[in-house]
């Protein structure tokens, strides 16, 4: 293991690689505490007092505890997500942008030009309804949250959190095109893991005030040890679906009858249903939380992580995205026809229409498989945590997001040793990531 570290620093290109990645992430921890200008912090947080296994709490970790202390990076990379969701949508429902989307390198120029231009549309729309919000709040005491309000105050967020939200994307990119991983996901990743500290901080006092018993503690620890071996064990797993090629002559050589597999995965859609569907809940619940209507009230209250209306909507997206987003980028026909312009075919399935459907069905029920592996996952570690009243929010949606963006980024310091002759990141285990 130490000599593979080693290995990763000798390698130029990765050493830098790795660094710029850590650098950008620095930037993004610097920026979440960076304070909002013309809101009082010290009311501010005796709000957010007791949000923890909340919605708001969700919302708050995933920013890495951004909008808890109400910063310039409140909003978080959520927009972007957001803006992904809905022109992701558009290329399935509207043929103009599928068109643009098949059009390559170029099109993904444009799709990716749109995607920003929404998230700082979104953006503005959040940092509205956050900024009016926040003139509402009041404290213990009745005290504003808002120093000075008005509209000079609603401007100035906007613009403040509009930017931050378009500096964090612009981040994300910069990591993901010269850095190691993927930009967004280790962004979310950060700001999950920097609330750690904190929780086993918490976790401490709370023992030694006698507040949580050693039992309990022990019960969660050994949860998320379970949680974790679980997501291990099935982000490795995969059907492979046997393909074998037919012997050709070329010339004075035989070319063809050797047999290989197509490995199909069973959480072929990763970290991004969970991710997509949080970012839906929370929009709609984040902007409710902060208009005092008795009505919008009420079904704030009932969209925590603990409400089974919570829970329901939570599952019925995580479903929903796992088929969308492995039905984006995996095609079955495209699939089939390429097997069969190399000569192969699948044993017992005729090449052509009738391999694609049987990949369609195949691809179908590892796809339900793998929908309520991540929404167990996802929902029924946050329902036992809730139980035991943790004073963090760390359940199953943040581990699948912790393990998950480790694993793709392992995986892809791995390939970067492999390809330059070093040892695998671990010997003796083969790291693969997410998408086969």
């Amino acid at each position: 293991m130490l000599a593979s570290i080693q290995n990763i620093f000798s390698i130029p290109e990765l050493r830098r690689r790795i660094l710029f990645t850590l650098g950008m992430l620095a930037v993004y921890r610097v920026g979440c505490h960076v304070p909002l200008p013309g809101v009082d912090r010290m009311v501010l947080a005796q709000f957010f007092e007791g949000t923890q296994g909340t919605l708001l709490g969700l919302v708050s970790a995933f920013t890495g505890g951004a909008l808890e202390r109400m910063t310039v990076f409140a909003l978080g990379i959520m927009p972007y997500i957001s803006a992904s969701i809905i022109l992701q949508l558009l290329t399935v429902v509207f043929e103009p942008v599928e068109r643009l989307a098949k059009e390559g390198e170029q099109g993904r120029k444009t799709l990716t030009k749109w995607t920003r231009y929404g998230t700082v549309l979104l953006s503005i729309i959040q940092g509205t309804g956050i900024a009016i919000g926040l003139q509402t709040m009041r404290g213990p005491a009745g005290e504003p949250v808002v120093v000075t309000q008005g509209i000079g105050f609603i401007l100035l967020t906007v613009v403040t959190l509009t930017a931050g939200t378009a500096f964090i994307m612009w981040l994300g990119e910069q990591i993901t095109e010269r850095g190691i991983g993927n930009g967004i996901s280790l962004i979310i990743f950060a700001g999950i893991v920097a609330n750690i500290p904190s929780a086993l901080v918490n976790s401490v006092r709370l023992l030694r005030t006698g507040a949580m018993s050693p039992t309990i503690f022990i019960i969660i620890v050994l949860l998320m040890i379970a949680v974790v071996w679980a997501i291990i064990f099935m982000e490795r797993g995969q059907r492979r679906v046997p393909i074998h090629y037919a012997k050709r002559v070329v010339g004075a050589r035989n070319i063809g009858g050797q047999s290989s597999h197509l490995p199909l995965k069973i959480n072929m859609s990763g970290v991004i249903p969970p991710i997509f569907a949080s970012s839906i809940i929370m929009f709609p619940s984040t902007v409710a939380s902060f208009v005092d209507v008795p009505w919008v009230q009420t079904f704030a209250s009932m969209m925590t992580p603990d409400h089974w209306l919570y829970n329901l909507f939570y599952v019925g997206f995580i479903v929903f995205f796992c088929y969308f987003y492995t039905a984006v980028t995996f095609n079955p026909v495209d699939v089939a026809d390429n097997i069969k312009r190399q000569g192969g075919y699948v044993p017992g399935v005729r090449p052509g229409k009738a391999t694609a459907e049987y990949l369609d069905t195949v691809l179908g029920r590892l796809t339900f498989a793998g929908a309520i592996y991540v929404s167990v996952v996802c929902v029924l570690p946050t329902l036992l945590i809730g139980q035991f009243n943790v004073p963090f929010f760390f359940g199953g949606t943040s581990l699948l997001i912790v393990v998950g963006v480790g694993m793709d980024t392992a995986s892809q310091i791995e390939a970067h040793l492999i390809s330059r002759s070093y040892e695998g990141f671990m010997k003796g285990v083969s790291i693969k990531g997410r998408r086969g």
